[in-house]
C-alpha cells in the first residue's frame, strides 16, 4: 500500500515540477552597447564610462551580473565608427548608448529597431535623430 501512495504522491508532484523549474529561472541578461566617439586611451572618455556604469550599479545593474556591456571605441575615426556600429548590432543589444552625434548616423545606419539613447547632440531634431524633445 505504501509503494501506491509514493506513485501517486509522485506523479501529482511531476505535473508541478515544470511550474517550479520556470519559477526558479533568473532574469535574462540585458546587453548594452556603447560607441564611444573617443579612443580606449582617452581620460574623458573613461570617466564617462565610469560614470556611465556608476550610475546603472546604483540602479541595481551590475556588469556580468544582471547585464553585459559591449564597448567599442571609435577614436574619432568615421570608418571606425561604422565598423563598430555594425559589431553593435551584430551582438543584439536591447539598448546602444551613443556618446556623442558622429556615432550617431553610423548606428542609424545599422539599426532602426534597437533604441538609441544619445549624449552630446547639439540639434537632435534638426539632425533627425527625433521628431521632437516633448515627453508624451
Amino acid at each position: 500500500m505504501l509503494r501506491r501512495e509514493f506513485i501517486k504522491a509522485m506523479a501529482g508532484s511531476a505535473t508541478v515540477w515544470p511550474v517550479l523549474g520556470r519559477a526558479q529561472q533568473g532574469q535574462r541578461m540585458r546587453r548594452i552597447g556603447v560607441l564611444m566617439n573617443l579612443a580606449a586611451d582617452d581620460k574623458e572618455g573613461q570617466a564617462r564610462l565610469i560614470a556611465f556604469v556608476q550610475a546603472l550599479s546604483d540602479l541595481g545593474w551590475k556588469n556580468a551580473g544582471n547585464m553585459q556591456i559591449e564597448i567599442c571605441w571609435g577614436a574619432g575615426d568615421t570608418g571606425r565608427f561604422r565598423q563598430c556600429a555594425a559589431e553593435l548590432v551584430a551582438f543584439a543589444p536591447d539598448v546602444i548608448l551613443a556618446a556623442s552625434a558622429s556615432t550617431m548616423d553610423p548606428l542609424l545606419s545599422q539599426t532602426r529597431s534597437v533604441p538609441i539613447v544619445f549624449a552630446q547632440v547639439p540639434d537632435p531634431v534638426g539632425s533627425g535623430y527625433v521628431a521632437s524633445l516633448a515627453r508624451g
